[in-house]
């Protein structure tokens, strides 16, 4: 089998809906008329001509503001402003790029627009969203690096509280760096063929740019391209990165991998990743469902490492990314050995593991001095299904520990007879729970003598923890409450194996 040809290649990510398209529109030399002199129409012919526009103005009068905006000369040496002392015909809109109108009322805006629309130009009337082709968003104006915010008119107030944030995570000197990446473009071009060297290239050179706040230093071109070179000359051997997806929960994930999710060419993904987690990733990045889930159709793991090692000598910079944390019940160790025989440089971004999103989740520390000093996290089924034949039973019996089984929902009742049957009392605190941090999460609170009662309220169709020890009963003590065994809906949450 051609393991670049699976079945379950979803290809890059389908874009959602959206209210507009973003698109950045070339003004430099172009004519764009507008229709009105008040303060709306003065703020969008200053951004007009600042795109290098020739800005006609028609209006029959102006007040000594708009006069004195008219006395001001552009900052883009393509721009003009012109005022013609009169109301817009429909003419005037004749081979125009834009119409933007400023009317003070419905029939005013409508016989604008319809004179657009048949000279073929578009439209947009001030706070009329209602006549508008294309909408003005918020601007964060670094150019040429140009960041606009839309609500698509919905609340405007917001998108300039968005602006206000997105000013104060991009310093000042990146404009410097975007006019020098815009004047080695073609240069690196020429020594950089289209792929994973210019792309590593360039995500180089935006590392060094967030890496200060400075402009760049004097020579810092030559440097740049005398780094270009070397990467020419390089093998095109890719990487791989097992990255933890975490729980479900997007915003459970590291820095580093979101990163590494913008950074990849192909994402082979469990299937217990969230969407909301695929949704960071670069979006022309190749996704690969590679998921294995109990009693279901799923990929062989040889299968997988195949992939990982074809895309990787194809020069494809690979992210295998995985539920909860790669290296607890992950399979590793397993993908990394394979790698490291075949050369493939490997590394790790670790993410938060099930066990500790459902702590966080209920607010319960898995460990407390008074009543458990060690945490285990134990694999509640063997590849066969039953449990797993290696477990030093006896120890995991230890009233002193808190024990979270991964993957242990159809052996729950094995194992609440195990820990009995060790020694365990009955009575010992149990907390199962499903789909931890995912809308769909749901928990249940009871004993190791109930946990055939609670895992039939929780099903087990989804991922499911289990968690026993006296530790869990510690809120509850301290909070006065003796009620050991009920299932809690009301907080939305999504648990992942490991």
């Amino acid at each position: 089998m051609d393991v670049l040809q699976q079945p379950r290649n979803d290809g890059p990510a389908r874009m959602e809906a959206l209210a507009k398209l973003p698109i950045f529109y070339a003004l430099e030399g172009r004519r764009v008329v507008v229709a009105g002199a008040t303060d709306g129409a003065m703020w969008k012919a200053e951004l007009l001509a600042a795109c290098g526009a020739r800005v006609d103005i028609y209006a029959e009068a102006c007040d000594e503001a708009f006069e004195a905006f008219l006395g001001r000369t552009p900052d883009h040496p393509a721009a003009s402003i012109a005022l013609n002392r009169r109301r817009w015909t429909p003419a005037d809109l004749d081979g125009a790029a834009l119409a933007i109108g400023d009317c003070e009322d419905g029939a005013e805006a409508r016989a604008f627009v319809a004179a657009a629309r048949a000279a073929g130009v578009p439209v947009n009337v001030v706070d009329k969203p209602e006549f508008c082709e294309f909408q003005f968003g918020s601007i964060v104006n670094r150019s040429p690096v140009i960041v606009a915010i839309s609500t698509d008119g919905a609340a405007p107030i917001l998108a300039q509280t968005i602006r206000r944030k997105i000013e104060t995570l991009l310093p000042k000197s990146l404009k410097v760096w975007a006019a020098l990446a815009q004047s080695l473009r073609d240069a690196v071009n020429r020594r950089l063929e289209p792929g994973p060297r210019r792309r590593v290239f360039w995500e180089r050179f935006a590392d060094r740019v967030f890496s200060t706040m400075d402009t760049p230093e004097e020579g810092v071109g030559g440097v740049l391209l005398a780094d270009a070179e070397r990467l020419a000359g390089a093998p095109a051997i890719g990487r791989v990165t097992l990255v933890g997806a975490g729980p479900g929960d997007a915003e459970l994930l590291t820095l580093k991998a979101v990163r590494a999710l913008q950074a990849a060419d192909v994402i082979l993904f469990d299937d217990l990743v969230s969407a909301d987690v695929l949704e960071l990733a670069r979006r022309e990045a190749k996704r690969m469902l590679v998921g294995k889930r109990g009693g279901r159709e799923s990929c062989r793991q040889d299968d997988i490492n195949a992939m990982m090692v074809k895309l990787a000598k194809a020069g494809k910079r690979v992210v295998r990314l995985k539920s909860g944390d790669p290296m607890v019940f992950g399979r590793a160790g397993e993908e990394i050995a394979h790698l490291d025989r075949e050369n493939i440089p490997v590394d790790v971004v670790p993410g938060i593991t099930a066990a500790s999103a459902m702590a966080s989740r209920l607010g319960l520390s898995l460990t407390h001095r008074d009543h458990a000093q060690s945490l285990r996290l134990v694999t509640g089924h063997s590849r066969h299904g039953g449990l797993p034949d290696d477990v030093d039973w006896a120890g995991v019996a230890d009233r002193r520990s808190t024990t979270v089984f991964y993957m242990g929902g159809r052996t729950a009742g094995l194992i609440a007879e195990k820990l009995v049957g060790e020694g365990l009392p009955p009575e010992t605190p149990v907390v199962i729970m499903s789909d931890v941090s995912r809308p769909t999460e749901r928990n249940w609170r009871g004993t190791l003598a109930t946990i055939p009662e609670g895992i039939t309220a929780i099903g087990y169709d989804n991922p499911v923890l289990i968690a026993v020890g006296e530790a869990l009963a510690a809120r509850q003590l301290s909070a006065g409450s003796n009620d050991t065994s009920s299932i809690d809906r009301s907080r939305p949450l999504a648990a992942c194996a490991g």
